[in-house]
């Protein structure tokens, strides 16, 4: 099993679900968190004072899946989230231990 975990632009969240669902994906975790790479962040404008925003919106996009998934999902995420421009994000593959569903107890791929 693997977990994958995806850092993309809020904006291409959407598409990227769309893609995802269309790949039979049923479940992933979504979390808006902010992060700086090579991006820097940017300087903003507010009420006459520059501000440097270095930390910028980003969303997080968790799937848990089996081996034989892991690859399509990456590419499929690469694919749609990707414009070729710094900040498009980044994608982590884990290795996944162990997964239980609490409601039935089932364990591994049954849990997914």
């Amino acid at each position: 099993m693997k977990l994958i975990i995806a850092i993309i632009k809020p904006h291409k969240l959407d598409e990227v679900y769309d893609a995802l669902s269309a790949l039979g994906i049923a479940g992933l975790n979504v979390t808006d968190v902010k992060g700086c790479g090579r991006q820097k962040g940017h300087t903003e404008i507010y009420r006459g004072a520059e501000y440097e925003i270095n930390l910028l919106p980003k969303v997080k996009v968790e799937i848990a899946t089996t081996d034989a998934m892991a690859t399509d999902i990456v590419e499929t995420i690469q694919r749609v989230a990707g414009v070729k421009t710094i900040g498009d994000g980044k994608i982590f593959v884990f290795e996944l231990g162990q997964a239980v569903r609490i409601r039935t107890n089932e364990r591994g791929h049954e849990a997914l």
